[in-house]
């Protein structure tokens, strides 16, 4: 799983916190940006500290290549057209509000639509996956 915002910064990083918190390694997760910044926006970090989902040694990294290849779901939020296109990928684009420079309590409501995205995704692999070994 592949989560892609512009700064991977905050939408990603909110994503793939909660998901690695849900999944409890069993979902591979990673994060990207388009134009990647040099950190983890604190209001990110003390948004998932507020939920018991620590950002741990997470920070902002280029979208690449290599990173769309190697995984089986891409979800875009707010990177436009940056992210690469491959045969046999699932592509999901989730619009989401940029919670940049915004205060905490909007902050708060990103994170909570993207723990509900989040929560029916996994759901969905994990009835996926009933099927497939079914």
């Amino acid at each position: 799983m592949l989560f892609v915002c512009v700064q991977n910064a905050g939408r990603s990083q909110l994503a793939a916190g909660i998901l690695r918190h849900l999944a409890g390694g069993a979902v591979s997760v990673r994060t990207a940006g388009s134009a990647p910044t040099t950190d983890v926006r604190s209001t990110i970090v003390t948004a998932l500290d507020e939920i018991g989902v620590s950002i741990g040694d997470e920070f902002p990294k280029p979208l690449t290549d290599e990173a769309v290849r190697a995984a089986d779901v891409v979800i875009t939020m707010g990177c436009g057209d940056a992210c690469p296109i491959y045969p046999g990928t699932r592509y999901l684009d989730w619009e989401l509000e940029d919670p940049v420079g915004k205060p905490l309590a909007a902050v708060r409501g990103i994170r909570d639509d993207i723990d509900r995205r989040v929560r029916e995704l996994l759901t969905e692999l994990r009835s996926a996956e009933k099927v497939n070994t079914s």
